[in-house]
Order: structure tokens, then C-alpha cells, then sequence
């Protein structure tokens, strides 16, 4: 497959409407309350689904407003109009999270904010890059909005196929990283990072992998490396992991392709803060081969499940679908559009997306808003109404996302025993595991889960890819291709693990297949 070249941005240069006197400063009224937050406090993961600092089930329904990263060192469209009027308006569209941009560039000394209108945004005058970036997120949670931070590239000139360049760094990502996790720590508005934009590959070889081991060019190891640095810091975050381009000579969007993940998953040393994400576009950005394809768009679901909505279907982590648009030009564009919100579903227990993008000044994709910064383009946004949730909207049940059938329908609970035959010699044992499917319909996809009684580690296993996370007692089983479907009164053998333990080896007793309790033989 031709991989993607595209320039996600338009970037002309734009009329410096700056203003060189000031306007008079009129006193502020007091400012109303808070709105209703968008879900309470910090945010965390169980399985596939976001929940807030009360358990309550919450979905980013968000969108992306860039600039940032780019030259202008602050977010686009600031020569048009207010910052608060602009977030306003999101809030008003429904739009509960924004995914904010910026490059490694941004807390340069030398990178001066420009291209701004001081009389209607005059609490920025003077203001450096993050300071900039301050008030953004500052008033998002002044009106119940939640906050990505995305690092979009390492300098404000283009998109780097790794996450590092040699004036930029790793050692300088991952700092950048640890200065955001301690300036914003406390900060609710702030829910997590995404640590790099569309990790790729390079035509002809090199650039970003995953699975391979490489300290240089191994995203998910980076991952790792930078997601525990700010974890570390700041446990309260989500860690939003990108996925590559491709994966086992099967090639995809920029940062679309999480197939990687099936067996080399990320590890975090804080468990519940994984949310992998992925990005999806149109024919506008480029023309690739499944749009063609004469079962178009009923092909669609295939794909998406194949890369990256596995993860949801077998409950390994929630998804965030971080960028997605399309200019709409091409009738195909409005089907893939109708068709990639059906599948990521309604409600908050919906696959979390952010659209690309508020700015018109998109080149391949265009905006929310129409080119004169204010008027919205009412043909995109009536595509996404029934799917943005609001600051103020509750938790509702909705469809859960990706399923391998069209049916909105949620699968049967499963019915499932589990069998236990460890080998035991005093300071580790290994553990032959077995699932029965008790039920009466095919499990398509499963995730076993449970928690050791003790501190036993697993060092390696197979049959099904393991996670454990340092210093957690909770331990994931998920399929692999092979074993993936367990027929109604069949078995899936040959899997187990190798672990260590200090202590005493209590079995566990709560185990669980895509959240339903198995009986234990």
C-alpha cells in the first residue's frame, strides 16, 4: 500500500491584524459559576470504558483547535476573534473535550505568540506560548470543558515520523512532558497526555515500529518510557498511546494502526490511565484503496476492527478516535463519516473521539467552523450532533461501540468456567489455564481477567497475550488470532504463564471473561 504524504496543514501566511495601542481595560463582572463538568474530576479506565472520579461512565465527544504547534505559537483564528467567545461556542455545539496541540518549539524562549487581536483577547497581551496555553485550559475549566494536551510535533515547521529529532530529543520530549505533568497537577480541566502525533514510517525504511525492541525506533518502548516519566509526577492522567502506520507489512493511516498492541501492549506502572488512540480520514487527505473497494462502505467495519477497534470489543482499554475529517467534496466522504460515527456509537459508553478540526484552515479536511471563523458548517456538524454528549450531558447507556456484526445490539453476557492447574515449587510456578465457554453462543474475541491474593509477578506466558503492571495484582489475558473464538461448549487450552512469588500462592477466585464472572473447576 503507498503510504500517506499529506500536510495536515494550510499554512499561508496570515494577516497579522495585530493591534498596536490598547484598548482601554473595562472592569470584568463577577464571573458566573462553574459549568457542570463534562465528568468529575480526574479520569481513569476500567476496560474499555472511561470513568470519573465517581465511577460514572464519561466519553470524550471533543474536538481538535490547532495552532499551538505551529509558527503562530498560540491556537489559530485569535485575528478573528475572542479565545473565550471561540470556546464558548464549542461548548454550546456539544464539543466536551478539547484536544489542544503544541510542538516541543512552543516553550522555546525565542517562540513569540503572533497573529493575535489584543482588543478581543486583551488578558493575552504580552503572554509567552504556554502561558498562552494556561488560559486555554484555565477557562476550559471555568466552563466545564476537558483538556488534551497533544505534543503534535517537535518543532512548528512538520510532523516527524518519530517522536524525537536531533534538536529535539527524546530527553527533551520526555521533560517537556514532566514540566506539563507538574505545572498542571491538581488541574481537573486536564486529563491526560498524548504523548506524540502520528508516530509513522518512512518510504523506502525507517522511522517509527512497534514491537521490535529497538530503543530508537520502537514507539510502544518509548511509549512506556515517557507515559511512566509523567506518571510518576502525576498519576492522575490518562496516557493516550498512538498507534503507528504499519504493522506487519499491513499499512494504515499515520497513527491508525494499534494491531501492535494485540501483542506488545503498552505498560503503564499506574493501572487504569491506558487509552490507546487512532486516527481515520477521507478520500480529501488520500486516496486509499478500501475507498474503492465495490463493497464500500460495508468493508469498513472490518477494517476499523482489525486496527484498532479489537481493543474495544475485547475490553482491553477505551479508544480514542483523535482525529477524523474529511472536507466532504466527495460524496464517499459523507458515507465514511456516517459510517465511522455509527460504528464508534452513541452514549457514553460510545468509542471516545475528538474531530479534526475546529479551524477552516485545515487544507485537506477543513473545519467545524467556515472560513470566516464564526459561522459553523451546519452539513458536519449535523453528522456529529447525535453523537456529542455536552458538558452537562449524564451518563447514559447508548451503543458500545464496534461489534463484528451491524446490530447495535450488545452481545450475550458470557457464561464461562475456568480451570487452574499450577506446578508449584516455592518461589514460582507455572499455571496451565483453560476457558470453557458454558454459554450458548460463540465468544468472538475475549479477555480474561483477575488479581492475585499475593505479590506473585508474572515473568513471561503464552497461549494469550499477559499484562501485568508493575506493582499491580491485576493480571489480563487476551486472545490471539488463533484462539480468538471459543464455540458455544468448547474449550480454549494451551495457555498459561510463569510467575515468582514471595510468601504464600493463593489461588484467585475472581476471575471474569469480557467482564462476566466464570465458575472455577
Amino acid at each position: 500500500m503507498k503510504r500517506l504524504f499529506r500536510r495536515k496543514i494550510l499554512l499561508s501566511l496570515l494577516p497579522a491584524l495585530l493591534v498596536l495601542g490598547l484598548v482601554p481595560v473595562v472592569a470584568l463582572t463577577a464571573a458566573p459559576p462553574p459549568a457542570a463538568a463534562a465528568g468529575v474530576g480526574f479520569w481513569h479506565t476500567n476496560g474499555k470504558q472511561l470513568l470519573d472520579s465517581n465511577n460514572q461512565p464519561v466519553r470524550m465527544t471533543g474536538i481538535n483547535w490547532f495552532g499551538l504547534e505551529t509558527a503562530n505559537y498560540t491556537p489559530h483564528g485569535l485575528w478573528s476573534r475572542g479565545y473565550k467567545d471561540m470556546m464558548d461556542q464549542m461548548k454550546s455545539l456539544k464539543y466536551n473535550t478539547l484536544r489542544l496541540p503544541f510542538s516541543s518549539q512552543l516553550f522555546d524562549a525565542s517562540s513569540t505568540p503572533n497573529s493575535i487581536r489584543f482588543d478581543l483577547n486583551p488578558d493575552l497581551q504580552g503572554l509567552s506560548g504556554i502561558q498562552i496555553m494556561d488560559k486555554i485550559i484555565a477557562y476550559a475549566g471555568q466552563i466545564g470543558m476537558k483538556v488534551l494536551l497533544d505534543r503534535h510535533r517537535p518543532d512548528s515547521g512538520a510532523q516527524s515520523a518519530l517522536w524525537y529529532t536531533a534538536q529535539y530529543p527524546e530527553s527533551r520530549w520526555i521533560s517537556d512532558w514532566q514540566m506539563l505533568a507538574r505545572r498542571y497537577a491538581g488541574n481537573t480541566a486536564v486529563i491526560g497526555a498524548d504523548l506524540h502525533n502520528e508516530p509513522h514510517g518512512i518510504q523506502g525504511g525507517g522511522g517509527s515500529t512497534w514491537g521490535t525492541g529497538s530503543m530508537t525506533t520502537d514507539w510502544r518502548l518509548a511509549a512506556e518510557r515517557a507515559g511512566n516519566a509523567i506518571l510518576a509526577i502525576n498519576s492522575n492522567w490518562l496516557i493516550v498511546v498512538e498507534g503507528i502506520d504499519n504493522f506487519n507489512n499491513d499499512g494504515y493511516w499515520w497513527g491508525g494502526n494499534l494491531q501492535g498492541a494485540a501483542q506488545f501492549p503498552v505498560r503503564l506502572n499506574v493501572a487504569n490511565r491506558l487509552v490507546y488512540s487512532a486516527h481515520d480520514y477521507a478520500t480529501s487527505v488520500f486516496q486509499q484503496p478500501w475507498f474503492s473497494d465495490p463493497t464500500f462502505p460495508n468493508n469498513m467495519p472490518g477494517i476499523w476492527n482489525r486496527m484498532w477497534g479489537f481493543l474495544v470489543q475485547n475490553n482491553v482499554a477505551p479508544v480514542l478516535v483523535g482525529e477524523f475529517g474529511t472536507t466532504l467534496q466527495d460524496p464517499r466522504d459523507e458515507t465514511w463519516l456516517r459510517a465511522l460515527m455509527n460504528y464508534m456509537g452513541t452514549g457514553s459508553n460510545g468509542i471516545n473521539f475528538t474531530f479534526w478540526s475546529w479551524n477552516p484552515n485545515s487544507g485537506d479536511t477543513g473545519g467545524i467552523l467556515n472560513d470566516d471563523w464564526t459561522t459553523v458548517n451546519t452539513r458536519k456538524q449535523n453528522i456529529l450532533n447525535p453523537f456529542l454528549l455536552g458538558v452537562d450531558a449524564p451518563p447514559t447507556s447508548g451503543t458500545t461501540g464496534p461489534t463484528t456484526s451491524t446490530s447495535t445490539t450488545p452481545p450475550p453476557p458470557v457464561r464461562c468456567t475456568v480451570t487452574w492447574v499450577p506446578n508449584d515449587w516455592g518461589t514460582g510456578f507455572t499455571t496451565q489455564v483453560s476457558i470453557a465457554n458454558t454459554g450458548t453462543t460463540a465468544i468472538n474475541g475475549w479477555t480474561l481477567a483477575f488479581s492475585f491474593a499475593g505479590n506473585q509477578r508474572i515473568s513471561n506466558g503464552w497461549g494469550a497475550t499477559w499484562t501485568q503492571a508493575a506493582g499491580s495484582a491485576n493480571v489480563t489475558a487476551v486472545n490471539l488470532d488463533f484462539n480468538r473464538t471459543i464455540a458455544a461448549g468448547a474449550t480454549v487450552r494451551d495457555m498459561g504463564f510463569q510467575a515468582a512469588y514471595t510468601g504464600t500462592n493463593a489461588r484467585p477466585t475472581n476471575f471474569t471473561v469480557n467482564g462476566s464472572a466464570c465458575t472455577v473447576a
